[in-house]
């Protein structure tokens, strides 16, 4: 470890890290950081204090309203596979669809983020009760990803010029009972519907990057998302007429912060502003401000003695790309012009899937009826 000096909030800082690292199962080399075994249970554990901490944090303003929010959400026996219609409702901020969106993201098995930068969310309701189905949300993507990166192909200058018309799903995935019904791969499939690329150019029309301060074109041409652990088994292999709705193109390398979202990272936050220098040096970055989490959790690693090595936590995720359109590779570097987007609906998606999977999924597997609301329920004290 770096011996350098802190100042006394310093070194209560550096202790609370090394506890919370220690509690959630990490074994703490001088480089690096020896994960738990990989299997998915014991890296829902893994996260579940960071899960935890953000129901918490959420507790004051959701847990009142948790009786109105759990009537959104089915009954087994309130779903009738033959006659789910599915409705793709864009979430406005500070609404009742905002609030249920948040709520349905606290019971993910992994930390969910807001998402930064440009933002699109989602709700996928059945029109045939009014229950929720699935939440969808898109967000401004890393700017280095190499697997997707050499997927497209492009430059570093065509990259920083065109990486506006691609969007990351923070989150993505079908709520029960739904999701027992195989939802998860309809939800997938809904997020490059016609619909959604529709919600983004209306969105984002007239817009003005932040970065290179002109009007970007609205087109969505790539969605890209990863596992929540490991291999992907809702992912891989969805196709739609024999087109790979999402293909697979590596890994992510393990390193992250979540494993400091457990009530850490406000105060690793305040340390670093008060003791740290970013490295943002675009002027309308604001110069030395931080350029992100990792940069932040990094540089108080560094201040503090403590190893940045700490931050590869080796929970390795698939990462997956959505092509928009048949040229969308073309289209991202540069050398076309258009999108030659693929015109597929809610409907024409849902249609497909109904006969695909939901329909014998639900002939053979009748486990969803027994699903009931309650379960869900994440603070007790509440009351319906």
């Amino acid at each position: 470890m770096n011996t350098q000096l802190v100042l006394p909030y310093g070194y209560e800082l550096r202790d609370r890290i090394v506890e919370s690292l220690r509690a959630q199962g990490f074994q703490l080399d001088p480089r690096t950081l020896q994960t738990p075994q990989s299997d998915k249970e014991t890296l829902r554990q893994l996260h579940a204090q960071a899960v935890q901490t953000l129901r918490e944090r959420a507790r004051r303003t959701l847990a009142p309203e948790e009786p109105k929010l759990l009537r959104a959400i089915a009954n087994g026996d309130e779903v009738r596979p033959e006659r789910i219609t599915p409705a793709l409702v864009e979430v406005a901020a500070e609404t009742y669809e905002s609030r249920l969106f948040r709520y349905a993201c606290l019971h993910w098995s992994i930390p969910i983020s807001q998402g930064y930068g440009r933002r699109m969310r989602f709700l996928v309701f059945d029109e045939s009760n009014g229950k929720l189905m699935g939440i969808i949300g898109l967000c401004d993507p890393v700017f280095s990803l190499r697997p997707r990166d050499v997927w497209v192909g492009w430059s570093f200058e065509q990259r920083r010029q065109r990486l506006c018309h691609v969007m990351d799903a923070f989150v993505l995935g079908a709520v029960p009972p739904y999701n027992q019904l195989l939802c998860g791969k309809l939800i997938a499939m809904l997020a490059t519907s016609r619909e959604v690329r529709e919600a983004f150019a209306r969105r984002y029309a007239g817009r003005t990057t932040h970065i290179l301060q002109r009007d970007a074109s609205p087109v969505l041409a790539l969605i890209t998302t990863t596992s929540a652990f490991g291999r992907s088994s809702v992912y891989n292999r969805l196709r739609y007429h024999g087109r790979q709705v999402m293909e697979s193109v590596g890994f992510t390398q393990g390193w992250g912060t979540f494993h400091f979202a457990n009530g850490l990272y406000e105060a690793i936050l305040d340390y670093a502003r008060a003791h740290c220098i970013g490295t943002a040096k675009h002027p309308r970055w604001g110069g030395g401000k931080f350029r992100n989490r990792h940069e932040v959790v990094r540089r108080c690693l560094q201040a503090l003695g403590l190893p940045s090595g700490w931050m590869r936590h080796r929970v390795y995720r698939e990462i997956f790309v959505a092509p928009l359109g048949a040229n969308a590779r073309a289209f991202l570097r540069g050398e076309s012009s258009e999108l030659d987007a693929w015109d597929v609906s809610v409907a024409d998606y849902f249609a497909y899937f109904r006969e695909r999977w939901l329909l014998p999924r639900a002939a053979r597997d009748g486990s969803y009826k027994a699903f009931q609301r309650e379960q869900w329920r994440l603070w007790k004290d509440t009351i319906l």
